[in-house]
């Protein structure tokens, strides 16, 4: 469960809008261990300590991975509001618990694709599923590689099949991009008749030397699959 807290500036029905597509990301670790407080033309998303399991994930990386998607989809229902979003990673060091803002300026013209993207956010979650095993034609992967760029994270396929989602260096600020680089992947794929699923753990994956460059640190491990499922082209 998500929770809010409005203080004003909001529309009570814009704010729930905001928060509920938020909401429809999903949790690493099915639990959305962060909040969110609406001020008055902000929203700032804070980890939630009550529902941070700390044994599991001890560095709160899994935490920033799914609170990254979570601010993907937030920002792109802003855009269907008419607002641009403007993001700030970790913008107060002396609040630790305060992940991230966004910041609604306007106006903002919404694109086509980002209309197809936030529908894609409504529909099924498929962070955990894959409904195929044949790899997308190459231009899709293209698509989804420039995807994980727009979100300053890197798409890269290996020789044994599936892809890995890296960053220029580690850390929580690097989390939270990978986080949302991973969402946009996801609904990407979801206009595109793609699935994906995804595993955390990426200690020692074979074969992901040779495609790093230095400083690249590998985030998720991505196995990209056709479904049969028609996709919305924008």
């Amino acid at each position: 469960m998500t929770t809010y807290v409005i203080s004003g500036g909001f529309k009570q029905g814009s704010a729930e809008r905001l928060v509920v597509a938020a909401a429809m990301a999903p949790a690493v670790q099915t639990v959305q261990a962060w909040r969110f407080k609406v001020r008055p033309g902000l929203i700032e998303v804070e980890a939630d300590p009550a529902r941070f399991r700390t044994m599991q994930d001890p560095h709160a990386r899994s935490l920033h991975l799914g609170c990254g998607a979570a601010l993907l989809n937030l920002r792109l229902a802003a855009a269907q509001l008419g607002r641009e979003p403007v993001l700030r990673l970790s913008p107060d060091r002396s609040r630790p618990m305060l992940l991230a803002t966004v910041r609604l300026a306007g106006p903002h013209r919404t694109t086509r694709l980002e209309r197809a993207l936030y529908a894609a956010t409504m529909g099924p979650v498929l962070w955990r599923q894959s409904y195929g095993d044949e790899r997308p034609a190459v231009p899709v992967v293209n698509e989804l590689a420039h995807a994980a760029r727009l979100e300053g994270a890197a798409l890269h396929l290996l020789p044994a099949g599936p892809a890995v989602l890296t960053t220029r260096g580690d850390g929580p600020d690097e989390w939270l991009r990978a986080g949302q680089a991973l969402q946009r992947v996801t609904v990407t794929g979801a206009t595109r008749a793609v699935s994906a699923s995804y595993l955390y753990d990426v200690a020692d994956i074979p074969g992901v030397e040779s495609i790093l460059e230095h400083g690249d640190t590998p985030q998720v491990l991505v196995k990209l699959a056709r479904t049969a499922i028609s996709g919305t082209r924008p």
